[in-house]
Order: C-alpha cells, then structure tokens, then sequence
C-alpha cells in the first residue's frame, strides 16, 4: 500500500508540477536573456550564468528531488493509516483571509497599484547614478586609502591622453600644434586638470622652460634617452601624445570633460592630425556609461520575452498578460523606492529590472496555473483563487524567503555595490511576494471572464458539475 502511495505521489506531483515549474523556469530564462544586450561582457556572463542556474535547478528537481523523496516514503517511512482529510491549517488560513480582502477590494487594489508604478517611475527618472567607482569600496581599505595619499603629492593619479598621428611631427607646424594644445588645454580647463606633458614640454624643461628653435629641435630630440623619448613619442616620430593628469572625477564628471576636450580639439586641429583621446579614465568612463545605461531597455526587454513566451505557451494573450502584470508593476516601485530611499544606480542595481522579471515570473504563474486547474475543474472564480492561493501560496512563500535569505548576506558586504545590491534584491523579493499575494488574485478573477475553460459555462449544483 505504501509502494503505490509512493509510485502515485511521485507521478501525480510530475504530472502537475512539471508543466507549470517548466513554463515558469522557460520564462525567467528569456527574461534573464534581456541581460544580453548590454554591451558589457561581465553582465552579459551574468545573463548567462542565471539562465544555467534555473535550468540545472530545475534539472536536479526533476532528477534528483523527486527520486530522493520517493525513496524516502518507499523504504523508510512506516506505513501510517490513512488519516481524514482536514482543514486548512493557520497559514493557510490566513492566507485565505488576506485573499477574501484582496478579492472585495480587487479594483481599489489595482488603481493602487497602478498609481505607486507611475509615481514610482516618475521618481526613478531622478534617480542617481553612482559612477565613481573608488565610492564602490570600504573607505577603510589600505589600498584606497593609499591611493588617497598618493594623490596629494602627485596631485593626481587619472589620466587621460591625447594620442596624435602625421607624417612627419617634426615639422615646425607639427611642434608649434603640440605645444599650443599642450599649454591651451590646461588654461581651457583649469579645474580639471592638473598637469601635462608632451614632446615639447620635455623640450622646454631642457631649455630652461623656452622652446628651441625650430633648427635645433631635432637634434635635441636624437639626444633623448630612448626610455623618455618613448613616453611621449615614438622614434619614427609619425605618433604622439600628451598626457594630462586630471582630477579625480566622478564618471558623469569625468564623460563631460572628455566631451568638451574633444570638442576643443577638434576646434584646435588646423593641421587635420588624426587625434584620439584615450586612457585609464576614458576607458572607465566608457565602461561605467555602458554598465549604468540601458537598464530600462533591458527591463522592457525582459517583460517582451517573458510576454511573448507565455503568449506562445498559453495561445491566449490575457494569460500571458495577468503572469507578467503583478511583476511588471514592481519595476516601477523598486525604482520610487531607490529614490525615496536615496540609493543611486550602480552597475550591479542596472541589472535588477530583468533579475526581477526573470524570478517574480515564476511565482504568478504557479498560482495562475492552479487557479485554471481547478477552474477546468469547475469551481467558480473567487473559489478556484482562494484554493489556489492556499495550496500554492505556501511554497511560494517559502521559495521567495529562500532567495531573500541568499541575497541578505550580501548586505553586510564591506563594499558598498555588493550592500546595496543585496539590499534591493531583497526589498524586490519582498515585492515580488507582496505583488503576487496581493495585485495577481483580483487580476485573475476580473480577467476571468475573457478567458474560456472548459468547465467555465457549467453550472455547479451541490458539488456536483453540470453540463
């Protein structure tokens, strides 16, 4: 008897589980493939690293859980009499209350929510945007705090430079530009930079701080250490550049007076050399802009896909419009809340639009699966949510405390990136649950009636189903 409860327990719990876990593990893997449009490879990776972890956690379900638990009841579980079936417990129950409210006030709720996504959006727009990547670590870090004092005595430690390339930079124009430009710059922007070197401030150095004449210029030049040469141009003399020791800036900062640079250059270039700014801190710009933007087209590209799979799953666009609305509306609370908390975008925060899509998914489609269950068993609307949130709720519960509980270690992280990361996927997890629990009920029962089952036009006399 204990055999067959077992065989049956195991394929009942495949039989049901399988096609909602599946379609729920298929919609967080595109919603977490909209991570692939940033240009950066390390988000990218993390794109491609959750969509492996859902699937190798779903694999180890399927292969691994169900095995271990039926052999659990198979081979160590007494056999037990079979007990009356009981009523709901004290969670249940409860959830069955929060439910009732939810469903008496479902129209309410939805204006509710609706009202905190568009101010939540309206106050993510104004949102920050942290950029200076040094503010990313422990301000007691030694290292950090090296690069501080190293700071004040060389009065910086960023650079950006100007690379240039001709024929022939030996020509007296040639000079006469890089010498304008080495000196022009820093008058232009005097807040910004701190010093500059080029081949012909190394000239005027040897010169007691004039420039020699354009007939000697090459001789001083041959007379060069090739190591002191090198840093500044090469010995074919066709590339050049001019270092310029910046402030310390945050990026936003620092993009601004890379714009404006290039913009004097290009003003300044009578001689039509072909110029590139390049360096350390051009590259950090470049790469903190394309970690920190893009966040909302990944956000909406996350709901596209996950939409479109549901749509193809479910052939029915109002299904897949009710599993992806609850999720969809937290974007725009986590954002409100960033802004009323007065937490700044990072590179890691950009990323939780589509991580949100990709894992509150799965918990709207548990419970609107079950609901169309016992829908297609012939229960009425209110019925089929209250079953379906008392038999479900529990371990979506259960599951979203789990992730909650994986992401809070990294709130006491000494670097403050990883703090506030875990800090937001928390308050998104708790949304997620608050969102499911209480905006997907009311959703479900008033979009109902737009979707057919097969049971919905029986009538339901004492139990029984009528056709």
């Amino acid at each position: 008897m204990l055999k067959n409860r077992s065989e049956t327990a195991a394929k009942e719990t495949i039989k049901h589980m399988f096609p909602a876990v599946g379609i729920s593990i298929l919609a967080g893997a595109l919603g977490f493939s909209a991570l692939y449009i940033s240009p950066v490879p390390m988000v990218q990776d993390f794109g491609k690293m959750l969509k492996i972890g859902v699937i190798i956690s779903f694999i180890a379900c399927i292969f691994f859980l169900i095995p271990v638990l039926f052999t659990r009841d198979h081979f160590f579980t007494r056999e037990m009499k079979k007990k009356p079936k009981t009523s709901y417990g004290g969670f249940e129950k409860a959830l069955g209350l929060i439910t009732k409210a939810t469903l008496k006030t479902g129209p309410f709720i939805l204006i509710i929510a609706l009202l905190l996504t568009a101010a939540g959006v309206m106050g993510d727009l104004k949102a920050g945007v942290e950029t200076d990547v040094e503010k990313f670590m422990p301000k007691d870090t030694a290292e950090l705090q090296e690069i501080h004092e190293l700071r004040e005595v060389l009065g910086t430690t960023d650079q950006v430079v100007i690379m240039y390339e001709g024929d022939n930079l030996l020509k007296e124009k040639s000079i006469r530009w890089i010498d304008t430009m080495t000196t022009t710059v820093a008058d232009k922007f005097p807040e910004v930079i701190v010093n500059t070197k080029s081949i012909t401030s190394v000239l005027r150095t040897m010169n007691n701080g004039e420039l020699p004449e354009s007939s000697e210029i090459q001789s001083q030049i041959a007379d060069l250490p090739a190591s002191q040469l090198k840093m500044v141009m090469t010995e074919q003399h066709d590339k050049g550049v001019i270092l310029i020791g910046v402030k310390h800036l945050a990026a936003a900062d620092m993009k601004q007076f890379i714009e404006d640079l290039s913009a004097h250059i290009e003003s300044e270039n009578e001689l039509h050399l072909n110029v590139t700014l390049t360096g350390k801190s051009v590259l950090d710009v470049e790469m903190i802009s394309a970690l920190t933007t893009g966040r909302y087209e990944m956000t909406l590209l996350g709901i596209g896909l996950v939409f479109l799979v549901l749509l193809i799953v479910y052939r029915h666009p109002v299904k897949a419009f009710v599993a992806i609305l609850p999720i969809s509306l937290i974007v725009g609370w986590s954002g409100g809340l960033m802004y009323l908390f007065g937490f700044d975008y990072t590179p890691l925060t950009a990323t939780l639009g589509a991580l949100v899509i990709g894992i509150g998914t799965e918990f709207t489609i548990l419970i609107m699966e079950r609901f169309y269950e016992e829908r297609r068993k012939g229960k009425d609307r209110r019925e089929a949510v209250m079953i379906a949130v008392q038999k479900i709720g529990k371990a979506i519960i259960a599951s979203g405390l789990t992730v909650i509980g994986g992401f809070s270690a990294l709130i006491i992280s000494d670097f403050v990136i990883l703090s506030n990361f875990g800090m937001m996927t928390v308050i998104n997890m708790t949304l997620c649950l608050i969102s499911t629990l209480i905006v997907l009920p009311p959703t479900l029962v008033m979009l109902d009636r737009l979707v057919k089952t097969k049971q919905n036009d029986h009538a339901i006399i004492n139990g029984k189903v009528l056709h």
